[in-house]
């Protein structure tokens, strides 16, 4: 399925290609720009957390508001220029290096306008898609992205740090540089703009547009307003644990660093598998169903991930069967959430439903991060792996006492 949408629509395909360079690029720069921080600048563990807090400001701050813009505009024009710009402001990291005058603030506002870059080109490319493919296909094309998307995640990390071994992290970057800008080419060939001929720009005001954006997703479709809140719920439970599941593995397993990548890179290489089987999975249980599924999956990765102990062997294989689960989960609801709100949001609404749903679930991670650190250092880490399953469970909950439940066929776009 995923070969047949790339072949039979090539906007898809430009958009598709665009797309999985950048995000290889990205992944470079998740390891060369850290590193760029603590081996050229020599940064602290003070300086180093509001590195990674400042990736969290631009869905936090602009999350809402985006979703009115890209509203606003051309969907190829908001992710060729986000491209283009992210480009720029990375290409700075490395000239400003060579010529010593590299400092930490730099980094910060590299990473706040990147990740505003980041946010305003998912917006647009989610909103896009259903312009690009008819919506019989929304499932394979999402299905597509998420299978790039494991692929990447999988081997991005670790090509990022060969490019810094070989390169210097900020030479490394100015790879990512390299790559979205080859992204933006491609994503400038597709040949539809994004908006329909003769549309004008909405004229409502922006608060009137998040509301409207905000209504949509939460108080909308009930299946919409499920996928909303059980995903909301889930990335609380699922960030308090991700910020301690190294850790758990470290100090209470005691397994040892090469032991804790491959047990990592089994959920990348389940994360593949899982999107190459989604469409035949959904075709045989249906979206809302397949949600579920995979909600549950991923709820139950760390309550498998706590009995661990005992003989090596033993432990092992319980955290393989942990990090399948952990694999599969995301991305079975995760394409299945996307092509809910594709097809059951009207086209107009789109930018903005995404933006609102982007706000909601990026918006729990920093809060997510906090609680798991917090309940960590109280209760243990083996206790937060419990408790953090627990919150994930209660959001499969709400979405299993939804019509989700019942959802087998998505009906033609609503009016």
């Amino acid at each position: 399925m995923q070969l047949r949408v790339l072949a039979d629509y090539p906007d898809f395909r430009r958009l598709f290609g665009g797309s999985s360079i950048s995000l290889l690029g990205s992944s470079v720069t998740t390891v060369a720009l850290p590193l760029t921080a603590v081996l050229v600048l020599g940064a602290s563990p003070m300086q180093m957390g509001l590195l990674g807090a400042a990736s969290f400001l631009p869905h936090l701050v602009l999350g809402l508001p985006a979703g009115v813009w890209v509203d606003r505009t051309s969907y190829r024009g908001v992710i060729v220029s986000a491209d283009l710009l992210a480009a720029a402001a990375l290409a700075a990291v490395p000239i400003l290096a060579a010529t010593g005058l590299l400092q930490m603030w730099q980094l910060y506002v590299v990473v706040v306008i990147t990740g505003t870059c980041g946010l305003f080109a998912a917006i647009a490319s989610q909103s896009f898609m259903p312009r690009l493919v008819p919506q019989r296909a929304l499932l394979a094309a999402n299905s597509t992205f998420a299978l790039s998307s494991s692929v990447v995640a999988t081997s991005g990390n670790a090509i990022g740090g060969a490019l810094v071994q070989l390169l210097t992290a900020p030479i490394a970057i100015a790879v990512d540089a390299v790559m979205l800008v080859v992204s933006a080419l491609s994503k400038a060939r597709i040949t539809v703009t994004g908006r329909s001929a003769g549309t004008e720009p909405p004229k409502d005001s922006m608060l009137k547009g998040i509301r409207v954006g905000l209504r949509v997703a939460l108080f909308g479709h009930p299946a919409l307003r499920a996928t909303t809140i059980a995903a909301t719920v889930g990335a609380l439970g699922g960030q308090m644990q991700a910020v301690i599941v190294v850790l758990f593995l470290v100090r209470e397993l005691d397994l040892s660093a090469g032991l804790v990548g491959a047990t990592i890179a089994v959920a990348g290489v389940a994360g593949i598998v899982g999107a190459a089987i989604g469409v035949q999975i959904t075709g045989r249980l249906g979206n809302g169903p397949t949600f579920i599924l995979g909600m549950t999956l991923s709820s139950l990765a760390g309550l498998v991930m706590a009995t661990a102990g005992g003989p090596v062997v033993l432990v092992l294989l319980v955290l393989v069967i942990a990090q399948l689960l952990r694999g599969w989960g995301p991305t079975l609801y995760g394409i299945n959430q996307q092509t809910i709100r594709q097809v059951l949001v009207p086209s107009a609404l789109l930018a903005r439903t995404q933006a609102t749903w982007r706000f909601l679930v990026f918006g729990m991670q920093p809060i997510g991060a906090i609680l798991g650190g917090t309940l960590g250092a109280v209760v243990g880490l083996r206790g937060t792996l419990i408790i953090s399953s627990l919150v994930m469970l209660t959001g499969t909950g709400f979405a299993l006492l939804s019509p989700l439940r019942t959802l087998r066929q998505l009906p033609r776009a609503e009016t």
